[in-house]
């Protein structure tokens, strides 16, 4: 939805990021700017900074940055239109269309989510007709899906048939484009449309608030694809979706459980574990972590163990490192067959074998990522052999030496030792080693980075990298000096976005000059939706450098003299001589930059 400029000014006016942010992280007054626990990833120390003179925030560890809409945006998963509608609300104000001449983008929100709940009602009216019986059958009898938790959950079935939905909604008063849109129907090639979704057990995907954003499905027999989901939507973003979080966020239980499939789910909280939830058949992203984040503090990973699950485990493993959340790790057991062939086994096959109280006596002894990594480890080596022994040895040492605390160093150190039959004393000698090692080698690496002052000065996106340093430091200053004062840009009426060698701040200063072209205060608060994450947070980490107001005139002729002088000369290769290195650092000393 395309926002009027004037609004974004408007809103941004009456909002303080100071009371936005507050509402989310405690923070206190530290000089000119606001500080706290940055909630984007964990810390001890604050590094969060709120500059409300700027209406920016920026976190100096891990770099997100950006304006109120941003701060929203992150928090909770928000596109910009949403933060915007948010704020908006908190201020009184409705946002107005701009370049639109049917519904509006609530309105458009408004239909799809109808139109899925209408759906949803009419695939679970069909599980008691004769087109919905083999489904219900597969319900009852195969999964074994009581009727109470059948109906908690919204199942339903997708008739055999190629048009049976989308006359239906049709008759409600929905059209093609309404069907197309919510990913409910398929466009044919004569300019007809057809049901997506055809001779399938229907399972609702309903968001945090309750509400049907989408549809995943399964198939009766071996065709493919076995399951099928509403394609991407303008709510259907399967990268931030979980699938049982409805419920699992009421949960009284001390943790969530995040397992593969939506099925698992429905069977788990019909045992008892109203807990757990999944993605959508993805990766565990960022996104997923930021809304975990706001209902537990404790994860319990319970993927399939096969190789596949273990891989994902390892990767969700790392992305929770520095949630704050605590995460510990449940492998179901592999089952052997008649034959003696030992296969894996997911949460809805456990508990039907063995029922909750054995599932509930696993949960007591899920692992810490540190415990799991360690059994794995052992899993690769025979310890009946000596080399073998002495690589496992040295490979459990590397993994025990990179753990941050020392108790933690030595019951981990201490079962490895006991796992191969050495003593704890040359365990722990060993972690020592490879802990002094490491150091060694971080601050080798940091030497080299201090010998190489340029890479400092670049930004850490590497898709935003600078091609002419030198010309770039320039560029951030003059975007410094009229976020300032508004004002200065009436000395830079030569100067256009074209004459920039970065990309992104010459898009940047034309945005900035055209607010003030409006007669609007430049800001980059209002242009959260006009950036990538990475970009915004690169744009706000430049805006929290100092600029002197004293210096700001004699600084920006400067800027521009470096600007037009980098210009003339054509475009530079990346790596920058160290003159025009030595005279960036000192314009940045100069000028408080």
């Amino acid at each position: 939805m395309a926002i009027p400029e004037r609004f974004l000014d408007e809103l941004s006016s009456r909002v303080n990021i100071v009371d936005v942010v507050s509402a989310y992280v405690p923070l206190t007054k530290r000089g000119s700017n606001y500080w706290g626990l940055c909630p984007f990833h964990h810390e001890k120390t604050p590094s969060f900074s709120v500059n409300e003179s700027r209406q920016i925030f920026h976190c100096f560890g891990c770099g997100k940055g950006g304006g109120a809409y941003r701060f929203l945006m992150e928090m909770e998963s928000l596109t910009f239109p949403e933060a915007v509608q948010k704020l908006a609300q908190r201020e009184g104000m409705t946002v107005p269309e701009e370049g639109r001449s049917d519904q509006s983008w609530q309105e458009e929100r408004r239909r799809i989510l109808e139109l899925n709940k209408q759906a949803a009602r009419f695939y679970r009216a069909m599980l008691a007709q004769p087109e919905g019986e083999r489904v219900a059958a597969y319900i009852r009898d195969k999964r074994r899906i009581s009727p109470k938790f059948s109906a908690r959950f919204g199942l339903g079935a997708a008739p055999d048939s190629w048009d049976s939905l989308t006359r239906a909604m049709a008759e409600q008063g929905y059209s093609k484009a309404d069907l197309l849109q919510a990913g409910l129907a398929v466009a044919g090639k004569n300019g007809g449309i057809y049901d997506k979704f055809r001779n399938r057990l229907m399972l609702p995907v309903i968001d945090a608030r309750g509400e049907v954003i989408g549809f995943t499905s399964r198939v009766m027999d071996d065709s493919q694809p076995k399951y099928l989901n509403t394609p991407e939507t303008p709510i259907f973003k399967k990268r931030n979706i979980l699938y049982g979080i409805n419920y699992a966020k009421k949960t009284k239980r001390p943790n969530l459980i995040l397992v593969e499939g939506n099925i698992d789910v429905i069977t788990m909280h019909q045992a008892g574990f109203d807990n757990t939830v999944a993605t959508m058949g993805t990766a565990l992203t960022e996104d997923h972590i930021r809304q975990l984040g706001r209902y537990t503090k404790e994860l319990v990973l319970c993927l399939d163990n096969d190789a596949a699950g273990m891989d994902a485990t390892q990767r969700a493993m790392g992305l929770l490192k520095n949630s704050g959340i605590e995460v510990k790790v449940l492998q179901l057991p592999r089952r052997k067959t008649p034959e003696g062939e030992l296969v894996k086994q997911d949460p809805d096959d456990y508990i039907k074998r063995y029922g909750p109280q054995a599932f509930e006596g696993l949960m007591n002894q899920s692992a810490s990522p540190a415990e799991y990594r360690l059994g794995l480890l052992q899993k690769d080596f025979d310890l009946g052999q000596d080399d073998q022994k002495a690589q496992y040895l040295l490979a459990a040492a590397q993994l025990v030496a990179g753990l941050a605390s020392p108790v933690e160093r030595e019951i981990y150190g201490n079962r490895a030792a006991d796992a191969a039959g050495i003593s704890h004393q040359a365990m722990g000698q060993e972690v020592e080693r490879q802990r002094k090692r490491t150091g060694w080698e971080i601050r080798r690496k940091q030497e080299r980075k201090d010998l190489a002052p340029a890479q400092q000065l670049q930004p850490k996106e590497r898709t935003l990298r600078y091609r002419n340093l030198r010309s770039a430091r320039a560029e951030e200053g003059v975007l410094r000096v009229v976020l300032l004062d508004g004002d200065y840009f009436r000395q830079l009426d030569e100067l256009e976005e074209e004459d920039f060698s970065s990309p992104l701040l010459g898009r940047a200063y034309g945005l900035l000059k055209k607010q003030w072209q409006a007669g609007r205060t430049p800001s980059l608060a209002a242009l959260d939706g006009a950036f990538t994450p990475q970009e915004a947070d690169h744009l706000s980490a430049i805006a929290q450098q100092p600029q002197s107001a004293n210096t700001a005139r004699e600084a920006l002729d400067d800027y521009k003299r470096i600007i037009f002088a980098q210009h003339c000369k054509g475009e530079m290769h990346t790596g920058e001589d160290l003159t025009q290195l030595r005279d960036a650092l000192k314009q940045k000393k100069r000028y408080g930059g």
